[in-house]
């Protein structure tokens, strides 16, 4: 059960990367566009450490995934994004809570709250979008 949810996780953090850089390009807002990169350069660094822990555990790494569909409209796409992040953080806490070895605890907490702050910041670009 946690190998496949790390799976998951696992193609989900690629997509991410690369529909936060598409959201990048759709921003003017330099701070808007910091927060996102930001975001993209976390999203990186958690597909990163969880096929390390995929490998640990199944001495193999995870295909990537097809890159998703660029962002095309702001406000939609953050609006999205915010909904992901949420999902993410429930995902990851139930996951932290059945972790199979030690190894697997900082990762878990590192991206549980990576997630909640990248929730922070959707949701604060979202409400200054027009």
């Amino acid at each position: 059960m946690f190998v496949s949810k790390l799976k998951q996780a696992i193609q989900d953090e690629y997509r991410a990367y690369f529909f936060y850089k598409s959201l990048h390009d759709q921003l003017i807002e330099p701070m808007w566009k910091d927060f996102v990169r930001h975001v993209y350069e976390d999203e990186k660094s958690h597909y990163e450490m969880f096929q390390q822990l995929h490998y640990m555990l199944t001495g193999s790494y995870v295909p990537n995934p097809k890159r998703p569909v660029p962002c095309y409209d702001a406000k939609q796409c953050v609006q999205k994004a915010l909904a992901d992040e949420l999902d993410d953080i429930e995902t990851y806490k139930e996951m932290l809570l059945t972790i199979p070895i030690e190894e697997a605890y900082n990762p878990l907490f590192i991206a549980l709250h990576d997630e909640m702050e990248h929730a922070i910041r959707m949701s604060t670009i979202y409400n200054a979008l027009p």
